[in-house]
């Protein structure tokens, strides 16, 4: 099996680097969206406590996400 570098920033072509900064954006988004409806959803329509769903919104695209489709119960903004 091959040993395959990871490549590193200066090793992207320019379209690959404007990829990368585009994900890493939305990324930022996910989370800041994610932590501001926390902060104002009360915790009687939020699934479970408000401390992990923060915690959780931090693993990259699947935190924020999961609150957004699970933790927040059906009908809340």
């Amino acid at each position: 099996m091959r040993n395959k570098k990871k490549k590193s920033w200066k090793d992207m072509t320019p379209g690959q680097r404007f990829g990368m900064a585009v994900v890493g954006a939305g990324q930022i988004a996910l989370l800041i969206a994610a932590q501001r409806s926390i902060t104002k959803t009360p915790a009687s329509d939020i699934r479970g406590s408000k401390v992990l769903w923060r915690a959780a919104s931090f693993i990259n695209f699947f935190g924020p996400l999961s609150y957004f489709l699970f933790g927040r119960r059906r009908g809340t903004v």
